[in-house]
């Protein structure tokens, strides 16, 4: 059985993933924003650790990659934690920033997964100004570049991002029309399965489905990481 760790997990997509895998015997590791957040998720999954930091804050992403550090290594990691109605800076640095920051920072697992969004396709993209510039549907453009890349620069770790589709959590709201459990069901086949040649890949639905094709530009990739660097005062390392 595996050893996932997954951002997001107190409520949603990630708290839903988090129990499907826990069922199927998985050891699961939680994220929660706060105490309290770490105590209501802890009623849902009694038996899992749980590691509290705020990933707006830098300071408090760099110290739970420390955690996650001191509780390795981990098969697989995913990051799912984001927000869609928040001022740019705050969507920049929780849906953006905080992945890479720990995707830089924690021991490589053997599993990399990043939640994207079919919104992204036709985004903005502004790389000079990704503090200030950067709206829901351009960040996950950014995690998807990011994704890309760590799959092109690290090529032992499977790594994906996946689309869950509009779906009714409290994030998507009651409007959306997707498929709930199909929503989560990619991130826990791409955590549980053991067929490594599966990365690089952007799946909807358990299926490769169609992605802005910016995603692949590789001189693109490495502005972003080099802009990423630069906020962050943190290299990729290579």
């Amino acid at each position: 059985m595996s050893k996932i760790f997954i951002t997001g997990s107190t409520d949603g997509l990630g708290l839903l993933a988090a129990k499907k895998l826990s069922s199927m015997g998985h050891e699961i590791v939680l994220h929660a924003r706060n105490q309290k957040r770490a105590e209501d998720v802890h009623q849902e999954l009694p038996n899992s650790k749980i590691l509290i930091g705020d990933l707006s804050n830098q300071s408090e992403v760099k110290n739970l990659a420390k955690q996650i550090n001191d509780i390795g290594p981990f098969d697989t990691i995913i990051y799912n934690a984001g927000v869609a109605s928040a001022s740019h800076q705050l969507i920049f640095k929780i849906n953006v920033l905080a992945p890479y920051l720990l995707t830089a920072l924690v021991d490589k697992p053997k599993r990399l997964i990043y939640v994207s969004s079919g919104m992204h396709n036709g985004a903005s993209l502004d790389l000079n100004n990704l503090e200030t510039n950067t709206d829901y549907s351009s960040s996950k453009l950014q995690v998807l570049i990011l994704a890309k890349a760590i799959a092109r620069l690290w090529p032992n770790i499977a790594t994906n991002a996946i689309d869950p589709g509009w779906v009714p959590t409290k994030m998507g709201g009651s409007g959306a029309n997707d498929d709930l459990e199909q929503g989560y069901a990619g991130q826990v086949w791409l955590a549980s399965t053991k067929d490594s040649s599966i990365t690089g890949q952007y799946l909807y639905h358990l299926k490769p489905s169609h992605y802005d094709s910016r995603a692949d530009d590789t001189s693109l990739q490495e502005e972003l990481l080099d802009q990423l660097a630069k906020i962050t005062g943190i290299q990729l390392p290579h």
